[in-house]
């Protein structure tokens, strides 16, 4: 099986496609989850450095799937870019792009434009000549505020299962897409977290964890909303741990629990070492302690028309007349054996 070590020796990480059997989302619908606590969440993690053991490999992931797609675009959308981590591997990829980073969060922003706004990038260093300048936004990737088909890649990763209204995030990309362009996309999935959710069950805390979107309803979701192609995949990423303490530290590194039904009254030792004591009972044979990642990648193209739910078939203004001028969608890479040695 595959492996990665993270950044701390103890940990590593192992990967293996799975199919997910679990479906959260037969039709549109809101998710559980507090968006003002999601922005407050993370303004007390900022920055994101931290993070970057998981969040900066299923980006490389991601980059590794946009090499294969042919797509030359000039203005990239990084949506919910948090510290804008995204910002020099994309400009490695299109090193003329105008980046537009944009997230809910104003103190991850800050920091994004401390590090980005005013100072010369390592792929302008190296080429010796200007970049294009960056810019960031403040708001909610549903309502982003950014002009129609003003874009032409939409990358986001590891944001939009943080987001209440996906369904209304993919609508509002589309809208924002020029016609024959790109969304890519990673997220977690419903497999995720399984170890935490049976340890907070087996210590009776009563407290809920967030829903995560299964990547088939994602791939409705694309096609309700005027996306061509979809592709869909997912893998599982098990982290392992030495002790439950990293495994906690971990998970409020990522993000902690906005969760709507989580119950605000756990605070205090006594809560935290039953759960510490339902994840020992976990342990493996070779007594590490596994947490599961069930990641999601997805990216479709951006249709000229779109057939909306009341049954009218609309037509981008901007794609009449030059058809030509679209990008061709290419098929997907086919995926390679679950596991390498």
């Amino acid at each position: 099986m595959e492996s990665l070590h993270a950044k701390f020796a103890s940990d590593h990480v192992q990967r293996a496609h799975a199919t997910s059997t679990q479906t959260l989302m037969s039709q549109p619908s809101s998710l559980r989850l507090n968006s003002a606590n999601v922005a407050q969440q993370f303004a007390r993690r900022n920055p994101l450095d931290a993070a970057q053991f998981l969040y900066g490999e299923i980006a490389q992931r991601m980059l590794q799937r946009l090499s294969y797609i042919r797509i030359k675009p000039h203005t990239v959308l990084d949506a919910g870019c948090g510290n804008a981590h995204a910002l020099e591997p994309l400009r490695a990829h299109y090193p003329d792009l105008n980046y537009i980073g944009l997230d809910f969060c104003a103190p991850m922003l800050e920091t994004a434009r401390s590090r980005f706004a005013s100072k010369p990038g390592f792929w302008q260093k190296l080429r010796n000549r200007p970049t294009p300048p960056v810019r960031f936004q403040l708001a909610d990737m549903a309502q982003t505020g950014l002009d129609a088909e003003s874009i032409d890649l939409i990358w986001s990763n590891m944001a939009l299962h943080w987001h209440p209204e996906p369904h209304h995030v993919i609508a509002e990309w589309r809208r924002i897409l020029r016609p024959g362009m790109l969304t890519m996309f990673s997220s977690l999935g419903p497999g995720s977290l399984v170890e935490l959710r049976t340890a907070i069950q087996n210590a009776d805390l009563g407290t809920a964890t967030p829903q995560f979107v299964d990547m088939h309803d994602f791939g409705d979701l694309l096609l309700e909303n005027g996306f061509l192609d979809p592709v869909m995949d997912q893998e599982v990423i098990t982290l392992t741990y030495r002790t439950a303490e990293k495994l906690l530290q971990d998970m409020r590194i990522l993000g902690g629990n906005p969760s709507l039904d989580r119950h605000r009254g756990l605070t205090g030792r006594g809560w935290h070492q039953r759960l510490v004591d339902s994840l020992e009972q976990q342990r493996h044979a070779d007594g590490t302690l596994h947490l599961t990642i069930e990641a999601v990648y997805g990216h479709a193209w951006r249709a000229a028309a779109h057939r909306t739910t009341t049954g009218e078939t609309r037509f981008s203004i901007s794609s009449i007349g030059r058809a030509s001028d679209i990008v061709s969608p290419i098929p997907a890479p086919k995926k390679g054996p679950a596991s390498r040695s």
